[in-house]
């Protein structure tokens, strides 16, 4: 196997809660849609997959069976890809609700939003501190890794404070995720302040919404850090240009970092890199 040093993760998000077909008639929806699209980026070489889920409306869910369903076609399927389920697939979701699609599927890892937040300026993403203290203790029950999703530096101090009560284990893994309105900027600058916050030795990725998506895709290659794409971040590939699948981003992601001299982490390698068991 070659040097993990030079490897880099990536992550797809190919649904997200809120891109519908308004928006861009490309967005998969259903458990089957998702699942070929997770199966089709991961053949393209993606690590990681972030997984979402909608209703029979197409809105954002946490409905289990369709968390059941849309894990069931990609474990079937025999192609290699660590899943990583959301634990906020939308707003006012109750706590039980988001937490047993990893209780019960157990994929490798799912996210863990690190703090209560205003979001898009017109609701409230909610995490309280009592659900951040069950959530972490849930997963490492079930041992699934928490990827700590950042939307401001104060949830990286709440991951600290967790971290120190024994709640949160080393290596954390962070995402940080920028221009969501309400949360920090998508510029390079916060990247940079971002990653010196974290504790040596932690991994950590990161992406910027819509507009903003590839200056942060090269600032976190240069950082040295590990990248995200996908429709639940940006459904543009380029200046009023619909993406036609989340494979595309994949390969575009794929051309980047090979022309900065290093590789996608396979499956196998980004389990290595974040201290996974399969």
């Amino acid at each position: 196997m070659s040097d993990l040093g030079n490897k880099v993760i990536l992550t797809v998000a190919v649904t997200g809660a809120w891109p519908s077909r308004k928006d861009t008639p490309h967005i998969p929806l259903t458990p089957r849609e998702i699942a070929d699209e997770i199966l089709d980026c991961a053949r393209a070489g993606a690590s990681v997959a972030h997984v979402h889920v909608r209703d029979d409306e197409g809105k954002a869910s946490m409905r289990y069976d369709k968390f059941e369903e849309t894990l069931r076609y990609v474990r079937a399927s025999g192609v290699d890809v660590v899943l990583n389920t959301t634990t906020s697939g939308g707003l006012g979701f109750g706590d039980d609700e988001r937490m047993k699609p990893f209780r019960e599927l157990r994929p490798e890892m799912a996210s863990y939003d690190c703090g209560t937040m205003n979001w898009m300026h017109s609701s409230v993403f909610e995490n309280r501190p009592e659900f951040l203290e069950k959530l972490a203790a849930a997963m490492t029950e079930c041992g699934v890794k928490p990827e700590i999703e950042v939307f401001d530096a104060g949830m990286i101090y709440n991951a600290l404070y967790y971290q120190k009560k024994g709640l949160l284990k080393d290596p954390m893994h962070f995402q940080f995720c920028l221009g969501v309105p309400g949360g920090m900027a998508a510029t390079v600058q916060n990247l940079v302040f971002l990653r010196g916050l974290i504790p040596e030795g932690s991994t950590w990725s990161a992406f910027g919404v819509g507009k903003e998506h590839l200056p942060i895709l090269y600032a976190a290659l240069a950082l040295g850090g590990n990248i995200r794409v996908g429709m639940e971040d940006n459904i543009f590939y380029s200046k009023g240009v619909l993406a036609k699948s989340n494979v595309e981003f994949v390969e575009r992601a794929k051309r980047i970092v090979a022309e900065m001299g290093k590789e996608i982490a396979t499956p196998e390698e980004a389990r290595q890199m974040l201290g996974l068991k399969k």
